[in-house]
């Protein structure tokens, strides 16, 4: 029987950085020894590196850590950039994804913003992306662009979750 989690994000911390890159090189192992690229230093920095609290969210079922997602402005141009989305192992499966990444597109949608990103080829988080109005950009061997549009028409937004 699936019970529903409790959930929420709350605002990102300087001490998130270290939790967050163990996350990152948990979930990102598998498709990046797939693709012949998992560096055990470099999976943990490339998040450090471009760690922003003021724009990473913490997700956090049942008050614990669950995972992580960066919403950030995009480059010079309209939009956003969503990076850093992970969900812990035992958090993933359960629709949690789909309801965090619902809840911040219909942010990018009151704002009119697109939103982009970049999913490892392969990867399965491209289906949830794709089933959520991602479209294909570009790729290149190892990475896939993405964008959605904002307000995709015939993309079903569940209802929004009460603010905390």
């Amino acid at each position: 029987m699936h019970t529903e989690t409790t959930w929420s994000l709350r605002p990102g911390r300087a001490e998130d950085v270290e939790p967050m890159a163990e996350l990152r090189a948990t979930v990102m192992r598998p498709d990046l020894e797939r693709l012949g690229r998992y560096d055990e230093h470099r999976v943990r920095q490339r998040l450090r590196d471009g760690f922003s609290p003021e724009h990473t969210s913490v997700v956090e079922t049942d008050g614990a850590f669950a995972g992580c997602v960066t919403l950030r402005p995009y480059g010079d141009g309209p939009g956003l950039y969503l990076e850093h989305f992970y969900l812990a192992p035992e958090a993933q499966g359960q629709g949690l994804g789909t309801a965090v990444l619902r809840d911040l597109l219909a942010r990018a949608d009151e704002e009119s913003l697109p939103v982009r990103l970049q999913v490892l080829r392969g990867s399965a988080a491209q289906r949830l992306y794709e089933r959520e109005g991602f479209a294909v950009e570009s790729d290149d061997p190892v990475d896939v662009f993405m964008v959605r549009e904002a307000g995709v028409p015939g993309v079903v937004r569940g209802p929004r979750r009460p603010a905390a």
